[in-house]
């Protein structure tokens, strides 16, 4: 399964379940590349907004933040199939002592 760390930090599931680990694997990295392409695009359209370079600066750092914080992780997912764990032992009955 699929889980975005929103800000590196809360869990959201996205509710995408692989097959394969390597699936999963390769859709974190598909969505890794988007956020960076999201933060690349922005980037060149705010280099020439931004008339103050402390600005620019300042912006970038918060965006950088916004979007790049964000990741995925491959969480393997039980199928709910397992067999439920059998119940604890216990010690044989003590003899009676006369």
């Amino acid at each position: 399964m699929l889980v975005v760390l929103v800000g590196g930090i809360t869990p959201v599931n996205t509710n995408l379940v692989f097959e394969k680990f390597s699936e999963c694997l390769a859709a974190e990295e598909q969505m890794r590349k988007h956020y960076a392409d999201a933060f690349e695009a922005w980037d060149r359209g705010a280099a020439v907004t931004f008339e103050r370079r402390r600005e620019y600066a300042r912006a970038r750092d918060l965006q950088a933040k916004r979007l790049l914080s964000n990741v995925g992780t491959c969480v393997p997912h039980g199928t709910g199939d397992s067999q439920p764990a059998p119940p604890p032992t216990s010690a044989p009955p003590a003899s009676p002592r006369s």
